[in-house]
């Protein structure tokens, strides 16, 4: 019987400390994926590197520039790389329960979504 490895995620917005800091809490702990969020902004509280963008099989963006910044510096370590835009604004606090709703709905098309 093959061995299944979790599923690397890597979400990204701008700061990490909203959108993709909120959707690595709804993740974390669900076996079959292992997730990573990250920022884009000089002030992130995580930012996005080379390593970040090598280790994860897809990765969610919140709004298209987010996909831009890492296709304008990390362009060959994307090559092969799923990356999908979820288009979700920046209007929320961390772990809102609208943010939250909203996550789940946009990532239920791509990904099983934890209850």
């Amino acid at each position: 019987m093959e061995e299944r490895h979790p599923e690397k995620i890597l979400f990204v917005c701008s700061l990490n400390k909203f959108r993709s800091y909120t959707a690595e809490q709804i993740y974390r702990g669900f076996d079959q994926y292992q997730v990573r969020s990250r920022g884009t902004e000089k002030g992130a509280r995580i930012k996005v590197t080379e390593g970040d963008i090598g280790w994860a099989n897809i990765i969610f963006t919140m709004e298209k520039r987010h996909t831009e910044r890492l296709r304008a510096k990390f362009s060959k370590k994307l090559k092969g790389k799923k990356i999908i835009t979820l288009f979700i604004e920046d209007i929320y606090s961390p772990m809102d329960p609208s943010l939250i709703e909203v996550l789940k709905e946009k990532l239920r098309k791509h990904i099983g979504v934890p209850e």
